[in-house]
């Protein structure tokens, strides 16, 4: 894929909101939008997001309900919700491992960063839970460009419950349900992509 092909992915990208609920998909399929989701970047490489990937009826319909009955929830081929964990520095040595023994990061680095960790989030809830809607909004953002590349249409969604969602799908503590993320085959009539605002409106130069 060229630059000029991921320019035009992201020009004509849609947030869909009819899905063909006849069109599932794989669990291979779930799977690699899962893996490319984890190659976005994330503070010390915390990897600190978790997906569940919500397909079959039943759950789809626990969720949909969850989601204030909003129908793409159960139509969309699968709903993942995407979830951010709390920074863990207990558990950072593990998850660099691959990096020391890959040879290109110093193993003193490892106690580096997860002393960083513990006095940038042990202590402050609001920084913790900061880093877990970053972690997990940037691997949504790449999960959207992952199917957008495969043909798939995909809407993300922050209309739920979250007490709900936490409480049905049994999230641990210091995990945020941070959106919905509905995956699947477009129906015709969804909108096309909604105008944005001029970039003499957002952009600065310093």
């Amino acid at each position: 894929m060229t630059a000029t092909d991921i320019a035009t992915l992201l020009e004509g990208r849609v947030s869909a909101n009819l899905f063909d609920p006849a069109v599932g998909l794989a669990v291979a399929e779930v799977e690699e939008l899962v893996h490319l989701a984890t190659r976005a970047p994330s503070a010390y490489n915390l990897q600190n997001w978790r997906f569940i990937a919500v397909a079959s009826p039943e759950a789809k319909a626990r969720l949909r309900e969850a989601a204030y009955g909003q129908a793409k929830v159960s139509e969309a081929a699968v709903t993942f919700i995407i979830v951010g964990s709390h920074p863990d520095a207990e558990g950072l040595g593990e998850r660099l491992r691959p990096s020391v023994e890959a040879g290109f990061m110093p193993a003193g680095m490892v106690a580096d960063w997860t002393r960083a960790v513990a006095d940038a989030y042990g202590a402050d809830p609001v920084a913790a839970r900061d880093e877990a809607v970053r972690s997990a909004t940037l691997a949504a953002s790449f999960m959207m460009v992952a199917a957008a590349a495969r043909g798939l249409a995909s809407g993300a969604m922050v209309g739920f419950d979250p007490a709900r969602v936490t409480a049905e799908f049994d999230l641990a503590e210091g995990e945020v349900p941070v959106m919905l993320l509905a995956v699947g085959r477009a129906a015709p009539g969804n909108w096309p992509q909604k105008p944005r605002r001029p970039l003499r409106e957002v952009l600065s130069h310093a």
